[in-house]
């Protein structure tokens, strides 16, 4: 499984070892508002994470768990996914995801990180594009996806929510 290694952080696949930090970002309502809008009780932590291991298990990709160099602390997750979303429309490229605990927002560590999963996507999936989605509220990560080369092209439906659709095109 692939370690990425950004100049303030190291990008593990996200393992067990992780729960416990995992259940922290993931109760944080700041954290999961654009996501579920709610934070998770540790038993829906617990299936994500295991999905997040069978994920690399299954597809040699997924989450890749963000830690500080400086300490270790969990910056927060960014991967290539298949979740097979029942999206209208559907994906039909990997996913790119993140999300960045609120105490490290706006300290350029979610476009360091996201930054190195596009280098790795570029270099090792070689797929001609990648897709992502947002909640249209979300300006923060917008904005981010925006640096990163992300363009919006189509409006979707996911869960009884409206998401922005942004792909972006391999460098």
């Amino acid at each position: 499984m692939t370690v990425l290694v950004t100049e303030r952080m190291t990008l593990s696949p996200v393992a067990v070892t992780d729960f416990d930090d995992l259940c922290g970002l993931f109760r944080d309502p700041d954290f999961t508002r654009h996501i579920f809008g709610r934070g998770l009780d540790a038993e829906e932590v617990w299936f994500r994470t295991l999905r997040d291991i069978g994920h690399w298990q299954a597809l040699g990709h997924g989450n890749w768990a963000a830690r500080l160099k400086a300490g270790g602390e969990l910056v927060g997750t960014f991967g290539v996914l298949d979740y097979r979303r029942e999206l209208v429309p559907p994906f039909d490229a990997p996913e790119l995801g993140w999300g960045v605990a609120p105490r490290f927002q706006g300290q350029g560590l979610a476009g360091e990180a996201l930054g190195a999963a596009l280098a790795w996507v570029d270099d090792e999936l070689n797929a001609s594009r990648t897709v992502c989605m947002i909640s249209s509220d979300n300006t923060a990560s917008m904005k981010l996806a925006e640096r990163v080369g992300y363009r919006p092209y189509a409006e979707g439906a996911y869960k009884g929510s409206t998401v922005q659709l942004l792909e972006r095109r391999a460098t």
